[in-house]
């Protein structure tokens, strides 16, 4: 039996070459989903590129900076921003009101001298507005204003209310300065502190107690409250008047002047309590009644005699 024994080609033949099959050309090995990372990648690569060469570069972000602000001024001094933020607060304000948060009720409490139409304007608030949009701070501080007003407070009540209390300045007396008027010699009423509260309709609280002299209203309180507690000058009094802002003189109905000390005029009230009342003093022909010294009495006549009393003694 025989064994055959076949010779290989050589690679070079071309027959060899023929009889190979081609090969298969070579798949990607990565995946479509590392793919996208792989171009995700690149694009976060290219844009820290950009970055840093735009980093690089400060004049180019400092003219582009300026250039955003150029036109960001440009918008605001021509009003297109404060045009779309008015029309965007406008559309708000009125989806709140049309959603039941319109204002429709006005509660206002607290006022006699003030009329509620002048509390009511000065609040400045519309039926139908937003609620939300009501500015409280704004309008207690018009409130405030009002010259007779010393608080106020201003509330908002969902959903529909506002609510205002006022608490009134309490009148103490009519101060006349010419300083109130340049000259003219004004009126005006004032608290008990001495702050003015108003020049305007003084004939209404004529029965207050009446001052004269600059400073006046500052230091009154106490000697208003002491002639308050002599019912025989009390009754008589027409005016204070504040001398060099140091002293006070009594002016009384029938034209007397009584002249008090600087120090010790309480003392002096009770002196002239009972020359009214047990002397008689007022039913005599007297002017001026001077309590300045603290020995003796000086009276002045109509006819312009002067005459003065010991204390506890006879005329002189």
């Amino acid at each position: 039996m025989r064994s055959l024994k076949v010779e290989r080609m050589a690679r070079d033949h071309p027959r060899a070459r023929s009889a190979r099959k081609p090969a298969r050309p070579v798949r990607e090995a990565t995946s479509s989903r590392a793919r996208r990372e792989s171009s995700g990648e690149g694009i976060i690569a290219r844009a820290k590129a950009a970055v840093g060469r735009f980093l690089r570069h400060p004049i180019l972000w400092m003219s582009m900076a300026t250039l955003v602000f150029v036109v960001l001024a440009v918008l605001f001094v021509s009003g297109a921003i404060g045009r779309t933020i008015h029309n965007v607060r406008s559309a708000a304000d009125r989806l709140a009101a049309e959603a039941g948060f319109g204002i429709s009720e006005i509660h206002l409490a607290g006022n006699s001298r003030v009329p509620p139409e002048t509390i009511l304007a000065a609040l400045g608030l519309q039926p139908g507005g937003s609620i939300f949009a009501a500015d409280l701070p704004a309008a207690r501080a018009r409130i405030m204003a009002l010259d007779w007003i010393a608080s106020a407070d201003v509330v908002r009540r969902y959903p529909d209310a506002i609510y205002v209390n006022v608490v009134e300045k309490r009148p103490f007396a009519l101060w006349q300065s010419p300083s109130l008027d340049n000259g003219g010699g004004g009126i005006a009423v004032v608290e008990r502190s001495g702050k003015v509260i108003t020049t305007r309709d003084v004939e209404n609280f004529r029965r207050l107690p009446k001052l004269v002299g600059a400073g006046a209203p500052e230091a009154s309180a106490d000697m208003v409250e002491a002639v308050m507690a002599h019912r025989a000058v009390d009754s008589r009094i027409a005016a204070y008047e504040y001398v060099s802002q140091r002293r006070w003189n009594l002016i009384l109905t029938d034209g007397v002047v009584v002249e008090l000390p600087e120090n010790g005029w309480r003392k002096e009230l009770d002196a002239l309590e009972h020359l009214i009342v047990d002397d008689g003093i007022l039913e005599r022909d007297v002017t001026e009644i001077d309590l300045r010294s603290p020995n003796q009495y000086f009276f002045v006549l109509r006819g312009g005699e002067k005459k003065d009393v010991q204390r506890g003694g006879k005329e002189t």
